[in-house]
């Protein structure tokens, strides 16, 4: 099972470096791909860790943190939505069109179409940080 970290610190005194630390302590989650990015303001430092054991989308795409085309939105995720098939079909029919066939994307996908809402839409088990730049949360 994949490995999720990150922060979010109002005092600005955590870096990059805290943040692969912490995604690195995680290497036996997750020793086929790693991924980190972290964002700073003068409000706050923020950052999504991610070690990757790769089951569904064995390919690149499925690559985490995973940011949407117009790079507003992130997301670290571990788990499983079993009806993300269903749930992709549903965005397709909308107007959504997908790089990988990762429930990571869908997940990411739906936040944007019906946002926190989209939680009661998955049937599962899973963890999710989503940051959305947009909102600022």
């Amino acid at each position: 099972m994949c490995g999720i970290t990150g922060f979010v610190d109002f005092k600005n005194q955590s870096g990059k470096d805290t943040l692969v630390q912490m995604s690195d302590d995680l290497i036996h989650r997750g020793p086929d791909d790693s991924g980190n990015e972290f964002f700073e303001t003068q409000f706050y430092s923020l950052g999504l860790g991610f070690r990757r054991l790769s089951i569904i989308d064995l390919s690149l795409a499925g690559h985490q943190p995973m940011v949407d085309e117009s790079k507003k939105y992130w997301i670290i995720f571990n788990g499983e939505v079993y009806n993300f098939s269903e749930i992709r079909q549903e965005l397709v029919a909308s107007g959504f069109s997908f790089r990988s066939n990762s429930d990571t994307e869908v997940i990411l996908k739906s936040y944007i179409k019906w946002g926190l809402d989209c939680i009661n839409k998955f049937i599962g088990m899973f963890s999710i940080a989503i940051f959305d730049s947009v909102k600022n949360n």
